[in-house]
């Protein structure tokens, strides 16, 4: 890269070496893009002075909606609140914390109008996740909503980067992001942004427990716009979006605000979604392109004969693997095949998926155009057909870890290994069989065993444990814990549902342990080393 805009020169300090890198492609004209590209000026800025999309709606919510224009007012106005207030250089890290809703979308687009790469966090993470995320990424500010700075605010004396937290959704705070904005003008010119600038670092749990955070650039985003919803989704310009992920996962980013934008249609933002809550605002709002994982829409199966679901076309699911029987059920309810895809963090976005008559049950799809994928053995040699091993990606978008010695695990011979077991037929269609390391997905959140063990050993009665997915019906998987307590006291019930409790106040509520089984031994080897995989096959996972 020649040219630069960050003048915080962090995160390109911080990249892996070069060799390490995953092989890029850009081989299809929609993914050749200049060397200055900001996705601020191309997804917002240009959508009102090029598109004139200004009086179309970008976002409705319960809080109020927004027109293309009206978000572009607000992003820029905290855009002068970050430069003049906070003194944010390009190349800063903006942590933003809070539902979804218009305002945190115009936060997202004020920080990458200044050139700063965005850190967005799940609402759910607690005080020891966000102090992980917040010292390696060495996050200099951060835009909370005003109902969830109270984790933010526990933490800041322990992350001496963090020098300051502006809440919004408080208009009764004198220091309070909304009246910081009154102040500002209404025009911002934006950073020009290189291509190659990181834009964002997405954190995402590994097997270890410890924050990876996938940094992509400014390029990536336009890339991931012009790859799933150019050639799968399609969407039109009078779809209106809705769904349950967060802007904090890249599922969520790209349903819900990245392709919206992109093709000139609205998104419905739900803060706390409920399967109950979808389907109304489905109704309400008429929404037409439904993003959501296999649990969402299991959940939502029972109460969807309850509302008037005509206007929805597609609907998408990521995020976990989509069983069948889920697949077959929805499209008995409500007419629709869902849209299964597979994407990861690192990738930043779906890159195998199908739609309409190409979907093949039990499948998730074939490779989405821009990217190629294939099976490998354990020595990165292809696999036939019918065989399965390793899923390895590349494309446009790839994995480049911020600081991080897991790189040379996730990038092989210049394919992402993505830790998911494949097959691949003879038609070129991926089939789902398994993940290939400790990561427990349930309910489309992507848990760690290794970091519940952390928190449960904190517990007095606790000498020992161990945590495994196990296969359930309805979340595909769920948190086991197998413990060892120590001498005097009694495993009950009681017990565990105060373990079950003290693991929520501990961490994000999502990893507490649906089960929990109390054991006098663990299985180890000789050298002392866990044998998780004895656990999984006792409970037949």
């Amino acid at each position: 890269m020649t040219y630069s805009a960050h003048q915080d020169s962090f995160a390109r300090d911080n990249l892996p070496p070069r060799e390490l890198w995953p092989e890029f492609l850009f081989e299809l004209p929609e993914l050749q893009f200049g060397e200055r590209l900001n996705i601020a000026t191309e997804l917002l800025d240009n959508a009102v002075a090029v598109r004139g999309w200004g009086e179309r709606p970008a976002f409705r919510s319960a809080r109020g909606d927004m027109t293309y224009r009206q978000l572009l007012d607000a992003a820029n106005r905290i855009a002068a609140v970050l430069v003049e207030d906070c003194a944010v250089l390009p190349g800063s890290r903006v942590l933003l914390r809070g539902g979804n809703s218009p305002l945190l979308a115009a936060c997202w687009f004020a920080a990458h109008k200044v050139g700063a790469i965005v850190v967005a966090t799940m609402p759910l993470l607690r005080a020891k996740e966000l102090t992980d995320i917040v010292i390696k990424a060495e996050v200099s500010l951060a835009l909370c909503d005003a109902s969830l700075d109270a984790e933010l605010r526990a933490i800041a004396p322990a992350c001496p980067s963090l020098r300051q937290i502006l809440t919004f959704h408080d208009r009764g705070d004198a220091d309070g992001l909304e009246l910081r904005m009154a102040g500002k003008a209404a025009m911002y010119t934006n950073v020009e942004a290189a291509a190659d600038d990181i834009a964002l670092i997405a954190f995402t749990s590994g097997t270890t427990g410890a924050p990876k955070g996938a940094m992509h650039t400014h390029r990536d985003v336009m890339a991931t716009c012009a790859s799933f919803p150019r050639s799968i989704l399609r969407p039109k310009a009078a779809d209106v979006f809705c769904g349950a992920p967060p802007f904090a996962f890249t599922y969520g980013l790209g349903g819900l605000l990245l392709f919206p934008l992109s093709s000139g249609g609205c998104a419905v933002l739900l803060e706390n979604p409920t399967p109950e809550a979808l389907l109304g605002t489905i109704e309400k709002y008429r929404a037409t392109i439904c993003f959501t994982g296999p649990t969402f829409y299991r959940m939502m199966l029972p109460a969807v004969g309850k509302f008037d679901l005509a206007s929805l076309r597609q609907c998408v699911s990521a995020g976990e693997a989509l069983p069948v029987a889920t697949r077959r059920s929805w499209r008995e309810a409500t007419g629709i095949d869902i849209i299964d895809g597979i994407g990861s963090t690192e990738l930043l976005h779906i890159f195998i998926s199908a739609a309409g008559s190409d979907i093949r049950e039990g499948a998730t799809g074939k490779v989405v155009p821009g990217y190629r994928a294939a099976v490998f053995d354990e020595q990165g040699n292809p696999l036939p057909p019918g065989t399965i091993g390793r899923l390895a990606v590349k494309g446009p978008t790839g994995c480049r870890y911020l600081a991080d010695s897991r790189q040379t695990q996730y990038v092989q011979n210049g394919w992402n290994i993505t830790g998911d077991a494949y097959l691949m037929d003879a038609d070129g269609y991926f089939f789902y069989q398994a993940r290939t390391d400790d990561m427990i997905i349930s309910a489309g959140y992507n848990i760690s065993g290794p970091e519940v063990e952390e928190a449960l050993a904190k517990h007095p009665t606790v000498a020992e444990c161990a945590v495994v997915g196990v296969a359930d019906e309805d979340r595909g998987q769920i948190v086991k814990a197998c413990i060892v307590c120590r001498p005097g006291f009694n495993p009950d019930q009681q017990l565990v549902v105060e373990l079950q409790d003290f693991v929520k106040r501990s961490i994000a509520p999502y990893k507490y342990p649906r089960l929990i089984e109390f054991r006098e031994t663990l299985p180890r080897t000789e050298t002392g080393k866990l044998q998780r995989f004895k656990l999984r096959e006792e409970s037949g996972t």
